[in-house]
Order: C-alpha cells, then structure tokens, then sequence
C-alpha cells in the first residue's frame, strides 16, 4: 500500500539584492509574503531542505529564518505536520481594527477639569536654536567648549560602567558628584556645606520649582528682585505665591523691612544681578542676613553664573555668610559648560535636606546618572577647573573689547553699567528712546538685543537693554556696536522729530 504525501508548491520569491546577505533576504521576503497576504494565516510553509534545494541555500540559512520569523509570531511549527503560518498575526494586533476606532468627542462634550496650578502656571520659553550673534545673552562660548575631551571622559566612563551605575542613585543625587560639588562650592565660593547637602537638579529651574513647592503656600508672600529672573517669577505665581517686586540700586537688592513684611521666602541673585549685574553689597547681604535671622523666612540665592568674575575682590557667597541656617544656594553647569546638559545643584540647610529627597523620589526619582558619573569625572579629574580659567581669560578679552567699543561709538546713546561678573551687561538708553522699538529694529540688522522691560515685575522708570558678550567672538563685537549705534542714531532721529513735531503743534495751539 502506497503512502499518502501532502505536497506543498514551491514558493516564488523576488530577486535577493546584491549585497544583501542570503538570511536577511529570506527573512524580509517570506515576513512580506506574509504581511501582503500572499502567504494566508493556516497556510503550509515548504519543508525547510525543499527551499534550500529550490533557492541554492544551505539548509542552516533556512532553519535560521524560520526560527526568527517563529520567534517574532509569523510562524509556527507543529511536530511532525511541518510548518504554518500563524492564525493571528503579530503586525495585526499593533493595529487598531475600523471597529476599535474611538468614536469622535459628542458636540456638548463637557469642559475639561484642570487644577488652580495648571491655569497659574505659564510657559517659559528655553533658548531658540539659531546662529550665535551679537549681543545673544545668556549663553557661554559654545564653539570653544572642548567637545573631543568631553568625549573620551564619558568613552572612558562608559567603559568601565557598573551594574550600579546601570541601576541608579539616590533622588539627591550621585553621592560622588555631591562630594566633588560639595568641595569646589568650598573652596571657590565660599560656600560651607558638606556633601549630605548637596541635591543634584537638572537646573536652577527646578530648584527654584522645588524650594517654592516646598516652602511657599498658595497666597504666601515672596520677595525677589525687580527688574528680575522671570523663571522665577513663573514659578513661584504657579505655585499660588503673591510675588512682591524688590526694587535694585547699585548695592543690589534695596532691603526694607517694610516692604518684605510677611514674606515667606525672598529669591536673590547676590553674585551677579539678573539681569543688571550688580554684585550685592557686604554691608547689604548682612542687612538681607539680619532680617532672615529675626523673621524666620528662608532665602534662596541663585549663583547662576558668578563663577566668571572679572575685576573688583571677590565676594563670598550669601550662604557662607548665614550663621542661622536661612540660605538656599543654587547653581548650574549650563552656563559654565553648556545648556543641554541639564545638571545643577542645590545647597540645602541640613534639616531640609530629608523633605528635598523626598520630593524628588515623587517627582524625576534622580537626574540622568550617567551625566552624573561624566561630569563628577570631569571636575575631578581638573579639566572643569581648567575650563574655568580658560573661559575666563576669553570672557575677559571680549568684555573689555565691547567695553571699548561703546565708548568709542555709542557714546550719548547707551550707558553702559561697569559689569564685573558674568555673561552679559545691561546698558541704559538716552532718554525718550524705546527699548522694544530699538530692539525690533536692530533685530533687522542682525543685532539681538533683550530689553530690560522684559524682565520687570512693577513699573521701572528707564529704559535700557541686556546685552551678552560671552559667546560672540570680537569681529562680531565689533560688528554688533557698529550695528546698534546706527539703529539708536535713526532712532533718536525719528525721537527728536517727533517732540519737534509735538512742540511746534503746542505753540500753535497756544498762538491760535
């Protein structure tokens, strides 16, 4: 008696592309005969030496193909009555079937819940991506950020990566990035923690977020400076705060009891004004101190770029001068290094450290940790403080080439303030001139400059723009004042003709 054998027809695949290798051609054309249905769900597959015969293959280059599209659900092997393709296809259940479609929203859909913080809470825009040019603020030399460095300490790094790296830290952070903070804060801004205070954050930002989560209420009273960081602002209005406007003189921040009465926290830039950049007084910063001491209320000093100091003695930090446990320090490596990489930290008083951590466990866990672990190398290894003096010397250079160059050519039209720190300078206009005007129309000449108007929080009486100086090389120093002065001159012009204009019109009235 002859056996019955069940035949399967040869399959006809296309031609394999030269270079593709004999596997992958036959993975990607039978996955495809499948997904296009020309190789049916229940369909019998050809005995896998049958399509090594029929296409010149070796039979281990077909079991291979077989296996991956059996591991990926295309296929499925039955002992003994070969091989089939899958009733229920894997691509088919990424898809959402014409019945599984939600219906469209009814017309009277009700309105949307949001908490009181969504509707306080207003977007801050972070930098646009566009050509560096004179006067962008803000922002540290890009171009000469050493890249190729950077590089091989993470290569390095990542070479040698623990399990433990691979798992995480703490929510304060990596303990061996804190302990290097702990002693650069130390030793260059006079700053007295220890590294059980350090938290390390993704930005100034978000400790600004999480000191006034954590130590202002809704309708509590915060104190900052006006004109003033509007980060700030943005966060402390979103967390309910009614923000009172400090006004700035030449000593930095005017403190007056009775302006900061009832406060519950004050926000300061001591080190380098934003965005005027006065650096605050001794005899002010003890006056700031005194009146914490006796109220109780915390301050939180942001130290966003007072690394870049460039004449007059250097002035320690608020915090190194606290003697009851009242100040906050914050800073960042985005300006010191570069913006994307978002790490900064927070020196916290020591019983505030505990509330910190747990804040932080409920919100981002930690920051990235292998950025961590590569900056923690970089400072230790010396190059951070290297960058430091390096970048120093260049921010020097280009603060004294814009120096010079106002004088020589803006001279009557901008007064510049004699910036000691920092990464930018702000300079006030000739009186009747507009900021926002002079700004929109040197944008036309390729100049960027930010009014001062900008960073307001209550009425400042004059007129006056912030312009950056460390990332825009010295042709275009030159370039951007030759630019400005001749949009302040047509400005001032079009100014004078107008107040003719007004004057002869009153002398008119008054004759008729």
């Amino acid at each position: 008696m002859r056996m019955k054998r069940t035949t399967v027809l040869g399959l006809v695949l296309p031609l394999r592309d030269s270079g593709q290798s004999a596997g992958g051609w036959l993975y990607e054309s039978l996955r495809a005969e499948v997904l296009e249905g020309r190789l049916r769900p229940g369909a019998r597959l050809p005995a896998t030496r049958d399509l090594a015969q029929q296409y010149g293959l070796a039979r281990g280059t077909v079991i291979n193909a077989f296996e991956q599209l059996e591991s990926e659900g295309y296929i499925e092997g039955r002992v003994g009555a070969g091989t089939y393709v899958n009733k229920v296809l894997p691509d088919d259940l990424l898809e959402v079937g014409p019945g599984d479609r939600p219906s469209l929203p009814a017309p009277n859909k009700p309105q949307r819940r949001i908490s009181d913080y969504a509707r306080r809470v207003r977007l801050f825009e972070n930098f646009k991506i566009r050509p560096s040019r004179a006067f962008r603020a803000n922002m540290p030399a890009l171009d000469l950020f050493p890249t190729t460095l950077w590089a091989q300490v993470a290569a390095r790094r990542l070479r040698r990566v623990s399990t433990n790296l691979l798992l995480g830290c703490g929510p304060t952070g990596y303990p061996p990035l804190r302990d290097a903070v702990a002693t650069y804060l130390n030793a260059s801004r006079g700053v007295k923690c220890v590294a059980e205070q350090v938290v390390i954050v993704s930005g100034v930002q978000e400790a600004i977020d999480l000191a006034a989560r954590l130590l202002v209420n809704p309708g509590d009273r915060v104190c900052m400076e006006n004109p003033g960081y509007p980060g700030a602002a943005i966060a402390f209005k979103a967390a309910g705060a009614n923000v009172s406007a400090l006004s700035v003189d030449g000593e930095g921040m005017c403190v007056r009891e009775t302006s900061m009465r009832g406060a519950r926290l004050v926000y300061v830039t001591p080190g380098h004004q934003f965005p005027l950049g006065v650096t605050m007084s001794v005899a002010r910063r003890l006056q700031l101190l005194e009146w914490a001491g006796k109220t109780g209320a915390p301050i939180l000093e942001d130290d966003y770029d007072s690394e870049y100091r460039y004449a007059g003695r250097p002035v320690p930090a608020l915090q190194g001068l606290d003697r009851h446990g009242q100040v906050l320090f914050a800073g960042s490596f985005s300006k010191v290094l570069f913006p994307s990489l978002r790490l900064g930290y927070l020196v916290v008083p020591p019983d505030l450290v505990d509330y910190f951590s747990a804040i932080l466990s409920v919100t981002n866990r930690h920051v990235p940790l292998l950025e961590q672990a590569v900056l923690c190398d970089f400072i230790t290894e010396g190059h951070f403080g290297r960058h430091l003096r390096r970048m120093r010397e260049v921010y020097a250079r280009r603060r004294s080439i814009l120096l010079e160059c106002v004088q020589e050519n803006l001279s009557g039209l901008l007064e510049i303030s004699g910036v000691e720190a920092g990464l930018q300078t702000a300079g006030w206009l000739h009186e009747g001139l507009n900021a926002e005007s002079v700004a929109a129309v040197a944008a036309t000449r390729g100049v960027e400059v930010t009014p001062l108007s900008r960073y307001r929080q209550a009425a400042v009486g004059r007129e006056g723009l912030q312009l950056g100086f460390a990332a825009v090389d010295a042709k275009e120093i030159r370039r951007g004042v030759r630019e400005l002065a001749i949009t302040l001159e047509k400005e001032l012009k079009t100014v004078r003709r107008s107040e003719s204009r007004s004057g002869l019109r009153k002398h008119v009235r008054k004759s008729v």
